[in-house]
């Protein structure tokens, strides 16, 4: 999404963007904003049937840059496609940046690969320093990647659509497709149904504020390998699939409460989305929530990787429940600056002081 947002964006300011991308055959026609598409070689991921793993390709890239040169190549994934792409851009002396997404590194304790955390780190690292620069999203990723022998990063940020995620967008009929009448409050997840979202955590925070909200049902929007497990042994649980645009922003304003306990987010989109909808959100106090949320006052925040507080916090958060218009409101206010022209230009700035001939690389 943050891509396909930074895409319509340059697009808009009369960039050509070319974007390659592994082939899929459920991707209609013209669903992508880029002014061309390039569909590359790509295999399936095993248990996300819906990513794509983009394989080796830097003979058709260099054959296509060759022939149409652009000006910069963004790298934005660290796969065998992303490798090719930068060995092909180092071969053909075009300038390339990247940009660091996923903390794969984290990943390996839920699949199976923790011993494995440094070398994933380190491949993470040489990718990302051939690169003039990495975006990440936020400071607090930037210092715990400098920390980690990363360089040349800069902070782009990320933007949230608050024309399309608000309050106006709540539906009384979803609500009553839950089961819920008039005030009752709904918790809600949003993301992919996995091991490295710490959905136990999620549920675990639901049960806490049940405690002091007995009538509160917690709604889980997304898919993922966990949720067939999930449906099967949480019969209490609402699972809405996965949900797109004005969709998945109904779904967003129809509840009133986004427990998050992931650690894994390089930033946590969800966590913007949720605030522009007018929900507060308890979270660690880690990328999105400790830039916009204010404990108390707009959402709740524990330590990192706290779960004793994480709970606690969202106890508190259930006490406080006659405090939750007010928090509604300052939630959705502390997000409404973030937009993405302003992330755009931030981009965009960046790239031209990169093509600048009096850039020193």
């Amino acid at each position: 999404m943050t891509l396909g947002r930074i895409v319509e964006g340059l697009l808009r300011r009369r960039h050509e963007v070319s974007v390659a991308v592994p082939a899929r055959r459920d991707r209609a026609p013209g669903t992508h904003p880029a002014t061309e598409l390039v569909t590359l070689p790509g295999m399936r991921i095993p248990r996300y049937p819906e990513l794509r793993l983009g394989l080796p390709a830097r003979g058709r890239l260099l054959r296509r840059w060759r022939k149409d040169r652009p000006d910069i190549i963004h790298v934005a994934t660290e796969g065998p496609l992303g490798w090719s792409a930068t060995r092909a851009a180092h071969a053909l002396g075009i300038p390339l940046v990247t940009s660091y997404h996923t903390n794969f590194h984290r990943y390996g304790a839920h699949y199976g690969y923790g011993a494995l955390q440094k070398h994933v780190l380190g491949w993470l690292r040489h990718i990302h320093s051939r690169s003039r620069c990495t975006f990440v999203p936020s400071e607090d990723l930037r210092a715990e990647l400098e920390r980690s022998g990363f360089s040349r990063l800069r902070v782009l940020g990320r933007g949230v659509d608050t024309a399309c995620f608000s309050p106006d967008k709540r539906d009384p009929a979803l609500r009553r497709e839950w089961g819920v009448e008039g005030d009752t409050p709904v918790a809600l997840y949003v993301g992919r149904v996995a091991g490295e979202k710490n959905i136990p955590l999620t549920i675990r925070a639901w049960e806490a504020m049940c405690e002091t909200i007995p009538e509160m049902p917690l709604v889980i929007v997304g898919d993922g390998p966990e949720r067939q497990r999930l449906e099967r042994t949480r019969p209490d649980i609402r699972f809405a699939g996965m949900r797109r645009g004005d969709d998945l922003a109904r779904h967003y304003a129809s509840a009133d409460f986004f427990p998050f306990a992931s650690t894994t987010e390089t930033f946590g989109n969800v966590v913007t989305e949720a605030m522009a909808s007018g929900l507060p959100v308890v979270a660690f106090d880690y990328a999105a929530p400790s830039q916009f949320i204010r404990d108390g006052i707009n959402g709740f925040l524990a330590p990192f990787d706290d779960n004793d507080a994480y709970i606690a916090a969202v106890r508190r958060a259930a006490l406080a429940r006659p405090a939750w218009p007010a928090l509604r409101a300052a939630a959705r206010g502390a997000v409404l600056p973030q937009s993405w022209d302003s992330i755009v230009d931030r981009y965009e700035s960046s790239l031209n002081e990169i093509l600048s001939p009096a850039k020193v690389s």
